[in-house]
């Protein structure tokens, strides 16, 4: 049984912030596996798994606050009796350009309160995490972890939440090594151009898609709208 925690704040004043992207990955793989909505509570998380693409699985999403994530991942391996070779963290890492996707097999918090418990309950480093990258922050780093994407990440956050939720079946299959040589590589592609309003514009022209930026985001035209 492969174990896959993904590290976040619960509430929904969070679920859209970038801390919580860990999340968003496994949310990812549970809609893929068709569990969506199917998760217990116990231990401290919400839990789901099951058998999925010849792999058995569980995604753990801790209901503790980011800082005491440790917890709930030390009890769900002593209920599972796991051993750490089978234990994946996904988490968030604003070292990282938004998109990039990083495997690391231990190593420490890199100033990351949730892996900081989880090495401080389990008393160990020597666990894989998949880093996903939120981009560095253009202010506290507090403020950029616990706010939202923008525009132009939202467009490909999709693409982003795909391609970890890949390389986390990758790990479940071949380990963390051959994970990281297939997936560290991983570019995300630029914004498209055409989509992001130029010196922060916005109700410009949609793009070929029929999308316009808006002062709330992403809005498809209707039909009756006029295009220009």
């Amino acid at each position: 049984m492969k174990i896959v925690v993904g590290l976040g704040n619960p509430g929904s004043q969070y679920a859209k912030t970038r801390h919580n992207i860990g999340w968003m990955v496994l949310d990812r793989i549970a809609d893929r596996a068709g569990w969506d909505g199917k998760g217990r509570t116990k231990d401290a998380s919400s839990i789901v798994g099951g058998r999925y693409r010849g792999l058995d699985i569980t995604l753990v999403k801790p209901l503790t606050y980011m800082n005491e994530s440790g917890l709930a991942v030390r009890k769900v391996l002593a209920r599972e009796h796991a051993p750490l070779v089978d234990l994946l963290v996904v988490v968030d890492d604003f070292g990282l350009p938004f998109g990039k996707l990083r495997f690391r097999e231990g190593g420490g918090p890199g100033g990351h309160n949730g892996l900081a418990s989880v090495i401080d309950e389990l008393g160990t480093e020597k666990f894989s995490r998949l880093r996903v990258g939120i981009g560095p922050p253009d202010r506290h780093f507090i403020d950029h972890v616990l706010t939202g994407f923008e525009p132009d990440e939202k467009q490909r956050l999709d693409e982003l939440l795909d391609a970890a939720a890949d390389a986390v079946e990758t790990w479940a299959r071949v380990g963390t090594n051959k994970a990281a040589n297939q997936h560290n590589p991983y570019e995300l592609r630029p914004a498209d151009a055409d989509r992001i309003a130029p010196a922060g514009e916005v109700d410009g022209p949609p793009g070929p898609d029929g999308v316009r930026r808006t002062r709330t985001g992403w809005r498809r035209v209707r039909p009756s709208e006029p295009a220009e």
